[in-house]
């Protein structure tokens, strides 16, 4: 009866994921607009990257991109995107598949989605959650997941 479960967890990330997927589809069709830019850090060993060898040997579990200034030749499906950027001045293609994303994040506008792993599980099994605004984080509540609160409506009832 398990399996009969709907998989809210799952639909969310798909579509969360899909919200990466639709940025970077705007940025290869239009270019980045204004000051955005991205940070992207995936996992360097996870199912369909592809990546040089010595990407993966300098960085064994996970590696974060920068889309900015210097990026050629953006590529995006469904599935996946690639990417030609410049390390140490030579030209490299990185393929990453939107399941292998572990962050999302476009500090020009203060907005970012972290997709953690529960329980365990591989990266694109778990379930994503915002990261901490600028004013949580100057609080201390970085990294702390908020859990669920009682709020009572009889404030908010006309009476």
């Amino acid at each position: 009866m398990a399996s009969d479960q709907l998989r809210y967890d799952r639909m969310v990330e798909r579509a969360l994921r899909g919200v990466v997927r639709d940025a970077l589809r705007h940025v290869e069709r239009r270019g980045l607009p204004g000051t955005h830019h991205f940070y992207l850090s995936f996992r360097t060993q996870a199912p369909g990257v592809d990546i040089p060898e010595y990407l993966v040997t300098k960085y064994p579990i996970e590696m974060t991109i920068v889309l900015q200034y210097q990026f050629f030749g953006l590529e995006v499906d469904d599935e996946k995107f690639s990417i030609t950027l410049s390390f140490n001045n030579v030209h490299e293609r990185l393929t990453v598949p939107f399941a292998a994303i572990t962050t999302f994040a476009d500090p020009s506008v203060n907005f970012a989605l972290q997709f953690q792993s529960v329980d365990g599980r591989a990266a694109g099994e778990g379930a994503p959650r915002l990261l901490p605004t600028a004013d949580e984080a100057a609080e201390g509540t970085e990294g702390v997941e908020k859990r669920g609160e009682v709020v009572a409506l009889d404030a908010f009832r006309k009476k």
